[in-house]
């Protein structure tokens, strides 16, 4: 069984990624648009190799299936996840539940500040007052270190979390990070997810089950009332609904 580990308080170098002409990301989209996400990470593996990276954050389900499909393609993709310092117990367990399963190690990137450092320079609780300056401090920045040397990112985004995920293509290029973005489950909804997590035995958060349908930070998730958006419990109160990684 291998164990989680942390890489902190490194600073992020750039990679020139060579960037693809419009053209050829529309005609990868349409080569892939009919494909199943298992025939996408297989593109993604078989093109970017050792290049790429799979971010899971054992917070969500999409994470989760995808992590179970990469494993049976190649378990020497790295998967990476962020550690804000501020994450649940049950997400911490999951993470160690899974790299007893899949025989990995997940690589964790923390902020280089820590929480009391950062209170230091910005003031205590920086997420009641600035809750994207706090989410630029410990996810965007731990990111894009987690991303230096790669070509490609795998990601569990899906048209139909929210309103401004709904252009997710197969493949993209990520602005922010200059690098290539894969979300294999684009077209997936979430019950194609659960039912790929039920059929397949993959473990899940559990405080799925207690109306967390979107995990992340404890202090900015809570759980969500019957008919509000899944996303609604994050950042509840500040009409936020993304952390910054994919806008």
């Amino acid at each position: 069984m291998t164990s989680a580990i942390e890489i902190t308080r490194t600073a992020a170098t750039d990679l020139n990624v060579p960037r693809p002409s419009l053209q050829e990301l529309a005609n990868l989209n349409q080569d892939l648009g009919e494909t199943t996400p298992q025939q996408v990470l297989e593109w993604a593996i078989g093109r970017f190799g050792p290049e790429v990276v799979l971010a899971c954050s054992f917070g969500g389900i999409s994470g989760m299936a995808l992590l179970d499909m990469t494993m049976q393609i190649d378990r020497r993709v790295p998967v990476f996840y962020l550690d804000t310092d501020f994450l649940f117990p049950e997400t911490y367990a999951l993470r160690d539940q899974a790299a007893h399963k899949y025989e990995i190690t997940p690589l964790g990137f923390r902020s280089v500040l820590s929480p009391d450092e950062q209170a230091v320079q910005y003031g205590e609780a920086l997420w009641q007052s600035e809750p994207d300056k706090c989410c630029a401090i410990r996810k965007v920045e731990p990111n894009r270190r987690a991303l230096q040397g790669r070509h490609a990112w795998i990601t569990g985004l899906r048209r139909d979390q929210s309103g401004i995920r709904q252009q997710v293509r197969p493949i993209d290029w990520d602005e922010k990070f200059s690098l290539y973005k894969i979300s294999p489950l684009w077209n997936w909804n979430e019950e194609q997810v659960w039912q790929y997590i039920i059929d397949h035995e993959v473990p899940f958060n559990p405080l799925h089950l207690q109306n967390y349908p979107s995990i992340g930070c404890t202090h900015c998730t809570r759980a969500v009332a019957p008919g509000e958006d899944s996303r609604a419990g994050r950042w509840s109160g500040f009409g936020k609904t993304e952390c910054g990684l994919h806008r």
